[in-house]
């Protein structure tokens, strides 16, 4: 039986196309409390008002020190951590409320974790792993297992000797094959993957990268592709949005960020990754120390304080995320024309 959504399903129309955006992200915001010493209660400002989009079809990887937010966001997409404030908008309705409820919402996007022998039940095989899913949401048993064995085919995985293994039985690389096809199940939209292949070791990582391109291509899948490693980025997103502190700080398409980064932590992050080119080495630091304490951030630029562009003027404003070139946003005074920085550009003059 073929897994490729049906047509004629109301949620699989317009799976493609730029008519408006997948996800559209507003003013996330996500703050977990901690009492410090005396009882003083204070928050940790994991997630401070992040807005993007995710467009239809594409990948957007999403990068940045640890800490920075990224799972944290992952988990406020996917409603497995309750947001303080902000609206998720998908496919142009407003998510948790009546017109697309969580349920509804999840059916079309799911998540694939990094720890793949946490993300299953040891007590279940591979078979019934992928077939619980669309089992739960009213798929007729027979159907959810050819289902899953469909979907186990095609991500590399014999059915016939795989389908009735336990989780402890199957490498990390095949158990992340598993996790990838059991989001397939319910046949979504929207793929988060969050560090997905981090644990994984470089063969197998470009084996499942290769399959997740595939299967973008082949079921007309959009993706949030969240990783440390810059190399992988670069090799399968679109657009990157880097973030530091709990806030976007540039976000454009992947050859404009990674290539010419506008945001000096951008820069920095670019300049950390290690080089085989003898004559291609950093020999000055870019970034040096600990990101602030997300209890008791900066003002103004969160960056401010390890940035080597910054002046009294990034301490006392924040920059907004403000577009320098078409898809292209900076959070940088530096960039921004009449910011009020010396090395920003001149305005632009009217005709």
């Amino acid at each position: 039986m073929s897994v490729i959504p049906d047509a004629s399903d109301p949620f699989a129309r317009d799976r493609g196309g730029p008519a408006q955006p997948l996800l559209s992200v507003s003013g996330l915001t996500k703050h977990f409390p901690v009492r410090k010493a005396g009882g003083k209660k204070q928050v940790v400002r994991a997630v401070d008002g992040v807005d993007f989009d995710v467009l239809k079809g594409e990948t957007l990887g999403i990068v940045g020190e640890s800490g920075c937010g990224k799972s944290t966001t992952a988990k406020l997409l996917m409603g497995l951590i309750e947001r303080d404030s902000g609206g998720l908008l998908y496919d142009g309705q407003a998510v948790g409320e009546r017109a697309m409820p969580w349920r509804s919402y999840r059916r079309q996007v799911q998540m694939v974790f990094q720890d793949s022998y946490a993300s299953l039940n040891p007590r279940m095989t591979v078979e019934q792993s992928i077939a619980f899913g669309p089992k739960v949401n009213g798929v007729p048993g027979r159907e959810a297992v050819e289902r899953a064995r469909g979907l186990l085919a095609r991500v590399g995985l014999e059915p016939k000797r795989f389908a009735g293994r336990y989780p402890h039985e199957i490498s990390g690389g095949q158990r992340q094959r598993v996790n990838i096809a059991r989001s397939l199940a319910l046949e979504p939209r929207l793929v988060l993957l969050d560090e997905a292949v981090s644990a994984l070791d470089k063969s197998v990582e470009a084996q499942v990268l290769n399959l997740l391109l595939d299967l973008k291509a082949e079921f007309g899948l959009t993706y949030i592709f969240i990783s440390h490693d810059l190399n992988v980025v670069r090799f399968i997103s679109d657009r990157v949005m880097v973030m530091y502190l709990g806030r976007v700080s540039e976000i454009g398409p992947s050859d404009t960020v990674l290539d010419a980064p506008a945001h000096p932590y951008t820069e920095a992050l670019l300049a950390s990754m290690p080089s085989l080119d003898p004559d291609n080495r950093t020999q000055v630091a870019l970034l040096a120390g600990d990101p602030p304490n997300p209890i008791d951030p900066p003002t103004g630029c969160r960056f401010h304080p390890r940035c080597a562009l910054a002046e009294d003027i990034c301490s006392q404003t924040e920059p907004p995320l403000d577009g320098i070139q078409p898809l292209h946003r900076v959070a940088c005074l530096a960039r921004q024309p009449g910011s009020g920085h010396s090395a920003a550009p001149i305005p632009a003059i009217a005709a």
